[in-house]
């Protein structure tokens, strides 16, 4: 993915188009704590619809960058591998992770990700919550 200069939207029919890997990937620097800089860009928004999700992301970890280890509150967020490898940390047990794994962070649970290959990996982060109902 390209952190070049963005490209003009494409209006098809009347509906702005733009394309992640040109437009919409904005740069992080150590996200919670992790390694190195990744490329992440937030579909969804909380404020954007009256929905129990908080947000949707897709991110790119570069080779050997990471999201550090963290917890949330009392919501469900879940890592959806679309290309690469890495090494995932779920509440104290380290695994690898493919393109294709789905995995669910459990409420208060403490998670991180790292790309620990020299290609990149790809996924979405999709956060429900709170559980309880507040926003």
């Amino acid at each position: 993915m390209s952190t070049a200069e963005p490209t003009p939207a494409r209006d098809m029919t009347n509906r702005q188009i733009t394309n992640l890997n040109e437009d919409l990937l904005q740069s992080i620097t150590g996200d919670h704590g992790g390694a190195g800089t990744i490329l992440a860009h937030r579909v969804y928004r909380a404020d954007d619809a009256p929905a129990p999700i908080a947000f949707i992301d897709l991110v790119v970890l570069p080779p050997h960058t990471s999201i550090g280890l963290h917890r949330h509150a009392d919501d469900r967020e879940t890592y959806v591998i679309l290309s690469g490898r890495g090494r995932m940390t779920l509440d104290g047990s380290e695994f690898e992770v493919r393109a294709g794994d789905v995995i669910p962070n459990r409420p208060y649970g403490e998670h991180g990700l790292a790309n620990d290959t020299e290609a990149d990996l790809q996924l979405l982060v999709f956060e429900i919550g709170p559980l309880d109902g507040d926003r």
